[in-house]
């Protein structure tokens, strides 16, 4: 069992070509016993992104609070609190914060 304050978990810088004002923190791993799930949490400033990117896996998001836009295979969806957003594998995504956005 893994019981933590996600706040406790360290925030990283993402630093990938195409991604600015954006931290992550990953508070669950393979490191915690999950092979097959990692559980993120990303908090974007204003104007920040994750780089536009694909990969094999899928992706479940839970925006948590702020608002932006989540671009899938060029289709964009504004994206608001409470909001639920599948990207499938292998699709090119990525997301924008229009106010600071804190996404699961």
């Amino acid at each position: 069992m893994k019981h933590i304050h996600y706040l406790d978990q360290e925030a990283e810088e993402v630093n990938i070509d195409g991604a600015h004002g954006t931290v992550i923190r990953h508070v669950i791993t393979e490191k915690d016993g999950a092979p097959n799930f990692n559980m993120r949490v990303l908090i974007m400033k204003p104007g920040g992104q994750s780089p536009n990117h694909s990969h094999p896996w899928e992706h479940e998001m839970f925006v948590l609070s702020g608002k932006g836009m989540g671009e899938v295979d060029g289709k964009t969806v504004d994206l608001k609190p409470g909001d639920v957003l599948y990207i499938p594998p292998d699709s090119q995504h990525c997301l924008r914060a229009t106010e600071t956005m804190e996404v699961i």
